[in-house]
């Protein structure tokens, strides 16, 4: 069987295109560097993550970006030999405006270096290219209305003015008439187009409902690519909205392949809420992850859940029989020239500014404070499990408390908490714990710890063991006994509800290293390791 979540942790947006016997699956990375995860399978069970193609600065710059901006929704694809990229750089997030510029970049292997990118236009994102059997090729996206309620053609949500549809050329652009062929149904909020083509209809699916609870991939089909597109006979194809206790939540936003074995699969986001520290309300701390279900052909010709319904299953058959792969520890030592696959960092491609790697040590060096948009030095990998321990070692020598380095859960500069060796007067080095608890717009501090903690020169080493909505910080030295220090913190907050809400923010909870140097010196932080040890 195939498990849900297929890629577990902050995986959204899923982009599914097949090349041959071999599957890929892109996803969004908003603020994260380098941008889009590609992962690849030929089971559809296992996953690897094979690329962020978005990995220089001529085809990524995210410096300035607010948080949850950045990459959303990238369209991956393959035609005429070579793998097509399509993606989002959202500039701004909060108020009428979104800035959104779209583009597209090329490569003939999916791990290769992409060519330099095209951009295509910026009036709204969740950019797709389709690639009709008469060698056209489509280019769609969102339209965004910042005029306000009652000015767009969806009188549910103005802001989300339907699908707009125009033909691309690789050496032209954009050519011919822009046509706006899908508003939506009433249940708003259209974006993330997918065009495909069966039987002489052209099939669109839409997510909408927004990416929390009432989320939805909706379907739609016309004889003509420009349409007009007639509804799916259920309006969506996947839908949780009124199964509040079904164990994937919030699903939606996903495409359509037709496997090499002649089985249908459809991708989805989806989240698995948890209660918070106190049992109440639903808090998604691993973000949009990934799933995948098997879909059937009607005789009406349209598209339905294999299980009928519009539910997903956390369960669904595989075309091979394999085994999904379990859990493991995941133990890291710098001692090589490359960061691992699972490490990324914020928003900069000029890495020799944050971070280096050699003589055995990940040496993060200090920069802008943990929540800044622009220059942090934090790196760091995605939560994947509700229970884990995270653990590594820091050497770091400050002599200010404006430079602090150790170890973090984060979400973005209003939901983290970290463990920091920093200096305080009249202590010398010592421990601290920073907390944002989701406050906005101010991103206020809390101090959990009554007074910082002396600690005598050497290494530390520090660990964070996660509960579901619990989270406690360890330390020792020299090889000691690990030893709790602070109070146990609220690990809900590190979630997308966590602070405004639902809607408010798009990535999910990291574990990492961050070191920062407000005074300006750069003073450097060296990790010697980094473990993940997973546990439910």
């Amino acid at each position: 069987m195939i498990r849900n979540p297929i890629l577990p942790g902050f995986n959204p947006d899923p982009s599914f295109c097949r090349a041959g016997e071999d599957y890929y699956i892109a996803t969004s990375t908003f603020e994260w560097y380098p941008g889009v995860q590609i992962f690849h399978s030929r089971d559809l069970v296992n996953w690897t993550l094979v690329a962020r193609p978005l990995d220089r600065k001529e085809l990524l710059d995210m410096r300035g970006n607010p948080d949850s901006c950045g990459i959303w929704a990238p369209c991956l694809s393959h035609a005429d030999g070579r793998f097509w990229l399509v993606y989002t750089d959202v500039k701004r997030l909060d108020g009428n405006f979104k800035d959104a510029h779209n583009y597209i970049t090329t490569c003939e292997t999916v791990d290769g270096e992409w060519s330099d990118p095209v951009h295509v236009n910026s009036s709204g994102f969740d950019p797709s290219l389709f690639h009709d059997d008469d060698g056209r090729k489509w280019f769609m996206n969102m339209q965004w209305n910042h005029r306000g309620p009652g000015t767009g053609g969806n009188p549910k949500h103005a802001s989300f003015d339907g699908i707009l549809l125009q033909e691309w050329h690789p050496e032209k652009g954009l050519i011919g008439p822009v046509t706006n062929i899908y508003p939506g149904t009433d249940r708003g909020l259209t974006e993330a187009p997918h065009i495909f083509k069966r039987n002489g209809w052209y099939y669109l699916t839409t997510a909408e409902g927004g990416t929390g609870y009432g989320h939805a991939v909706t379907m739609a089909r016309s004889r003509s690519i420009t349409g007009p597109y007639e509804d799916h006979p259920n309006r969506h194809l996947i839908c949780t909205t009124d199964a509040p206790d079904h164990p994937l939540q919030r699903t939606g936003h996903g495409q359509y392949v037709e496997t090499h074995w002649g089985d249908i699969y459809h991708t989805f986001l989806m989240g698995r809420p948890i209660p918070g520290p106190d049992g109440t309300g639903r808090f998604c701390p691993l973000g949009r992850e990934t799933g995948i279900e098997r879909c059937v052909w009607g005789e009406d010709d349209w598209l339905y859940l294999e299980g009928g319904g519009l539910l997903p299953r956390v369960e669904v058959p595989s075309p091979t029989g394999t085994v999904p792969a379990e859990p493991e520890a995941v133990r890291r030592k710098f001692d090589g020239d490359m960061l691992p696959d699972e490490f990324q960092w914020l928003r900069t491609p000029e890495t020799d500014r944050i971070f280096r790697l050699g003589n055995g040590v990940l040496t993060l060096i200090g920069r802008e404070s943990i929540g800044s948009w622009f220059e942090q030095a934090l790196v760091a990998r995605r939560q994947e499990h509700l229970a884990y321990a995270a653990e590594t070692q820091v050497s770091f020598e400050p002599v200010t408390y404006q430079q602090a380095a150790g170890l973090t859960t984060y979400y973005n500069r209003y939901k983290f908490h970290a463990l920091l060796v920093t200096h305080e007067p009249g202590t010398g080095r010592a421990l601290t714990i920073l907390s944002c608890n989701g406050d906005w717009p101010d991103g206020a501090l809390t101090l959990p710890l009554d007074q910082p903690v002396p600690v005598a020169e050497g290494p530390i080493e520090m660990r964070v063991e996660v509960d579901h909505a619990r989270q406690q910080f360890f330390w020792r030295q020299e090889g000691g006994e690990w030893r709790p220090i602070g109070p146990v913190l609220d690990a809900a907050v590190i979630s997308d509800e966590g602070g405004r809400g639902e809607h408010a923010s798009f990535t999910g909870a990291f574990t990492g290293m961050v070191c920062f140097d407000t005074s300006g010196s750069g003073l450097p932080a060296a990790f010697t390791h980094f473990n993940y040890l997973p546990r439910q």
